[in-house]
């Protein structure tokens, strides 16, 4: 158990692992929707970042959301530069695991992509998300703009709202500036089109967001 909370808590910077320069290789296209993975993005297109769990789950979420033009799964919000899946999962480098999303708001809003991300988990968990435990498990939205905190903090806020009267907890979602995104090792990325057996442990409340 005192393995379990040790994970489960934040480490600081100066307990963080140093981790290494070189950026982890990714491949250059989507396996689904076939476009590239990295910058650059075609004009005028956005970014968005969650973090809702396990990040294999979440990626196909958002793959299979019309507008949506690319994912990628990565690491944000910690200390560790360029870190690994196993040094994210010891709980020594701060990151969550997170899905960026390339979309074309022409033909998908944000706020769409806020419902997704609200009812494809349970955001009231804090470090984990159900038998998923750990700081890379935390519900999180990293902002690209400040149009997408003031629409994520009133999603959030109409959200929690909702939750409460359904009987859940608070919502425990930071909402936060993006801060330096870490692309994961290839085998991570859209992991359950590679795998499509493989573990998914994503599972919302079944309370509505609009």
């Amino acid at each position: 158990m005192s393995w379990l909370n040790q994970k489960a808590r934040m480490p600081s910077e100066d307990e963080a692992l140093p981790g290494r320069e070189a950026k982890l290789p990714v491949a250059a296209r989507h396996t689904v929707l076939g476009n590239p993975l990295l910058p650059p993005y075609p004009e005028n297109f956005e970014l968005a970042t969650f973090g809702l769990g396990c990040f294999w789950g979440a990626e196909r979420k958002f793959w299979q959301t019309p507008g949506v033009w690319t994912t990628a799964v990565g690491y944000v919000g910690g200390y560790t530069p360029n870190p690994s899946y196993e040094e994210v999962c010891s709980g020594r480098t701060g990151h969550n695991e997170v899905v960026r999303v390339v979309f074309d708001p022409d033909a998908v809003s944000y706020e769409a992509l806020l419902k997704v991300f609200f009812e494809s988990h349970d955001p009231t968990q804090g470090m984990r998300q159900g038998n998923d435990v750990g700081t890379q498990y935390r519900s999180g939205i990293y902002l690209h703009s400040e149009a997408q905190r003031r629409q994520a903090e009133a999603a959030n806020a109409t959200y929690s709202k909702a939750l409460e009267q359904a009987g859940h907890g608070e919502s425990t979602t930071e909402i936060v500036a993006d801060s330096k995104f870490y692309f994961a090792e290839d085998y991570h990325q859209q992991y359950l089109d590679k795998n499509p057996g493989g573990y998914c442990g994503l599972g919302g409340t079944g309370v509505s967001c609009g």
